[in-house]
């Protein structure tokens, strides 16, 4: 596929004079013009398979016509009054909706926010509110956003700390399991011992249990390279915040509604989170978030706690209401599930066949695909992962790597069987490629992904 770009370079040189860098991750100079389901097109009328799904934000497709609908229609009617004064029907209708589909038999209560960082923030304050403590425990390689509490929490690059501390007080962060790199003949078992060793030391040594208000984890990681903790772990850490009075709280922004085969990440375990933040894709992408937690918790603070004059905007509601349609009527958790295990058993595979594929973790349709120096080492090998990524957008799919060597493997779940093959045979085709050294970057590329 040869891909014209004269008219995408032109606008991306002009944009740069005005747009500051620390707003965008470096990858393909790809300007947008308009997209369906799972294909974008650009600038200069380029066709891709969207594989990324705009960071799961889109986890019903580009455009649907439901969710368009919804949105015109009610961008007609009313396109914003502020919640934290008044009231709308399609914040209350969605309100009540998130707190029925929520995990667990609790009574929930719903807030409003206006990105997957607000609500992490969010997490913070009620659980401090309700518990009287200070202290939050995250994990390393987590990513919770980008306001100053969130990014706090968030644990993946060196950026989101560099020149701009000091950061929010009283945030721990511990190792998240890798199952992947482990010891000589050590079992998933002897993993979650480890790690579970590794989250209590702080506890042991500094941190007073009775001081914690919560614990907050991603139980796929997203940009950790989607990495799900083994469920033994995620339970002992569970029974632990149950045991010393901790709220346990999930991010589901990126993993939640059908990301990965289930509604929520947190039903691969089976466990009632406390709070649980929720964004991306809750509106297709339109800026809404949602905290949903037990009532109990949800009342201890009173406004203006937390509250911004655009959350709850009625225009992000409907196409929050009609997003959740979508997933239920087109049994979408359900696709993702199938689909999921389609790809994972075409990946697995290509595993057999190159050695730098080190690992395949697919979870619905929610993947990472782990490229390596070879597979005895597993070590990490940005460079072959940066030029995998390079040529694929070449060949018109859009994929991009998490931690510098992961394939990040998240199409929208409404990719049809037909886009799904041609993706994995070109993928396919490409490994094939970088196994007989065919592949170059070229020398402008400069710094690619995170």
């Amino acid at each position: 596929m040869d891909l014209k770009t004269n008219k995408a370079h032109a606008m991306i040189a002009e944009e740069n004079r005005h747009y500051a860098k620390s707003a965008r991750i470096n990858y393909f100079d790809l300007v947008i013009d308009h997209a369906h389901g799972a294909e974008l097109v650009d600038v200069d009328g380029n066709k891709y398979i969207d594989l990324l799904a705009s960071a799961s934000a889109i986890n019903v497709g580009h455009t649907h016509e439901k969710v368009v609908q919804a949105i015109q229609d009610q961008a007609a009617k009313l396109i914003h009054y502020t919640p934290a004064y008044f009231h709308h029907e399609p914040g209350q209708q969605l309100a009540k909706k998130l707190a029925e589909i929520a995990p667990g038999d609790s009574e929930k209560m719903v807030t409003f926010g206006n990105s997957g960082s607000d609500a992490n923030d969010a997490i913070i304050k009620f659980a401090r509110a309700y518990t009287g403590r200070s202290y939050v425990v995250s994990y390393m390689n987590s990513y919770h956003g980008s306001t100053y509490g969130s990014q706090t929490l968030s644990g993946c690059s060196l950026n989101m700390t560099r020149k701009i501390g000091p950061m929010l007080p009283n945030v721990v962060h511990v190792p998240f399991p890798d199952a992947y790199r482990t010891y000589p003949n050590e079992t998933l078992h002897d993993v979650s011992v480890r790690y579970f060793d590794e989250f209590k030391r702080p506890f042991e040594t500094y941190l007073p249990a009775d001081e914690t208000a919560v614990v907050l984890i991603e139980p796929i990681q997203g940009d950790g390279g989607i990495v799900k903790a083994p469920d033994e772990y995620l339970h002992w850490v569970y029974d632990f915040c149950q045991e010393h009075g901790i709220l346990f709280a999930v991010d589901e922004v990126n993993q939640g509604l059908g990301r990965t085969g289930k509604m929520w990440s947190i039903d691969n375990f089976g466990i009632e989170p406390d709070l649980m933040s929720v964004g991306k894709s809750l509106a297709s992408g339109m800026p809404l978030s949602a905290v949903i937690g037990k009532k109990e918790v949800m009342e201890s603070l009173d406004a203006p706690a937390h509250l911004f004059t655009t959350s709850g905007n009625p225009v992000c509601c409907a196409a929050s209401l009609a997003t959740l349609q979508v997933i239920e009527d087109e049994h979408l958790v359900e696709k993702s599930a199938t689909d999921g295990a389609y790809a994972k058993q075409a990946f697995k595979k290509m595993q057999e066949r190159y050695a730098f594929i080190g690992d395949v973790r697919m979870y619905g349709l929610n993947g990472g695909i782990e490229i390596v120096m070879d597979k005895q080492s597993k070590t990490p090998d940005a460079d072959a992962a940066t030029k995998i990524i390079y040529r694929a957008f070449q060949k018109g799919l859009v994929i991009i790597t998490l931690q510098g060597n992961i394939l990040r493997f998240q199409p929208p779940l409404v990719i049809t069987r037909d886009q799904l093959n041609e993706a994995l045979q070109k993928l396919d085709d490409i490994f094939a490629e970088l196994d007989q050294g065919l592949i170059e970057l070229p020398d402008d590329l400069g710094n690619v992904g995170w």
